[in-house]
C-alpha cells in the first residue's frame, strides 16, 4: 500500500478557487485524486482547474460552482460530481466566512448568524448529502478545515472562532456516527496563513508582529503548507485516525515560554 497514494479517488473541495482550498485541491490532484473545483465565482473555478487539467491531463479537475449559503448549491455540487464522476471518496469542507472584526458587543445577529450559517451549518449540510453514500461502501474522509482560533480567544474574530470552536464538536460528533462504518471525519487547524481571507490580519504590522513574536517558527503560514495534513486525512496514511484536530501553525498555539 502506498500510503499517499489517491488515484482512484474523487475530492470536492469546497472554497477551492483560491487561498488554502486552491492548495489542498491541487495537492490532492498531485497525489492522483480527481477533484472538484468549487466556489461562487465559475470563472475564478475554471482557472484552478485548468491549471490541474494541463499539469495532470483533462478530466482531472471539473468545475461546479456553489455558494455554501444555499442548500439547493450544495445539493447540485454533490448530484453533478456522481453524474459526472461516478463517486465521492473525500470531502474538504474548506469554504467559510468571516463578515465582522470588532468585538462581540458590536456585531449584529444577521452578521452572527451568517458566520453560524456558513461556517458550521452549511458543513453539517454538505456532509449530510455526502455521507450516505461513503457509508454505503463502508470508507470515505471527511475533513473541515477549522482553525486555532477555535482553541483561543480573539479581542476581534469571536464570532468567527465560536463557529470554528463548533466545527471541531462537529467532527467529533460525526466521527462517533460515522466510524462503526468506516467513514472518518477529522478537521485541520490552520493558524494565520497568507491569504486573502485573512488579509485584515496579517495585513496590519502589529497583528502579524503579535502574532510571529509568540510563534517558534516567527512567520505566518503560506496555503502549500495546510494541504499536506489534508493529503494524509484523505489518504491510507491516516486510515485508523478519525474525530481528530491536525493543529498546522507554526507552533503559535503553544507560544514561546520564558
Amino acid at each position: 500500500m502506498k500510503l499517499f497514494d489517491l488515484t482512484g479517488k474523487v475530492a470536492i473541495v469546497t472554497g477551492s478557487s483560491r487561498g488554502i482550498g486552491r492548495a489542498i485541491a491541487e495537492a490532492l490532484a498531485d497525489h492522483g485524486a480527481k477533484v472538484v473545483i468549487s466556489s461562487r465565482k465559475a470563472p475564478a473555478c475554471q482557472e484552478v482547474a485548468d491549471a490541474i487539467n494541463a499539469k495532470h491531463g483533462e478530466g482531472s479537475a471539473i468545475v461546479v460552482p456553489a455558494s455554501i449559503s444555499s442548500k439547493e448549491e450544495l445539493q447540485t455540487l454533490v448530484d453533478e460530481t456522481k453524474a459526472r464522476l461516478g463517486r465521492i471518496d473525500v470531502l474538504v469542507c474548506n469554504a467559510a466566512s468571516n463578515p465582522y472584526y470588532g468585538p462581540m458587543a458590536g456585531i449584529s445577529d444577521e452578521q452572527f448568524r451568517k458566520i453560524l450559517d456558513n461556517n458550521v451549518i452549511a458543513n453539517h449540510w454538505l456532509i449530510a448529502m455526502v455521507a450516505p453514500e461513503m457509508l454505503e461502501r463502508g470508507e470515505g474522509s471527511i475533513v473541515i478545515v477549522s482553525s486555532i482560533g477555535g482553541l483561543t480567544s480573539s479581542t476581534m474574530i469571536g464570532a468567527y472562532n465560536i463557529s470554528k470552536a463548533a466545527d471541531f464538536q462537529l467532527a467529533r460528533n460525526l466521527a462517533a456516527e460515522f466510524g462503526p462504518r468506516g467513514v472518518r471525519v477529522n478537521c485541520i487547524a490552520p493558524g494565520l496563513v497568507k491569504t486573502d481571507f485573512a488579509r485584515a490580519l496579517w495585513e496590519n504590522p502589529e497583528t502579524l508582529k503579535a502574532v510571529t513574536m509568540h510563534t517558534p517558527l516567527q512567520r505566518i503560514g503560506e496555503p502549500h503548507e495546510i494541504a499536506g495534513a489534508a493529503v494524509f486525512l484523505a489518504a491510507p496514511a491516516s486510515t485508523f485516525m478519525t474525530g481528530q484536530t491536525m493543529i498546522v501553525d507554526g507552533g503559535s498555539t503553544i507560544g514561546v515560554g520564558l
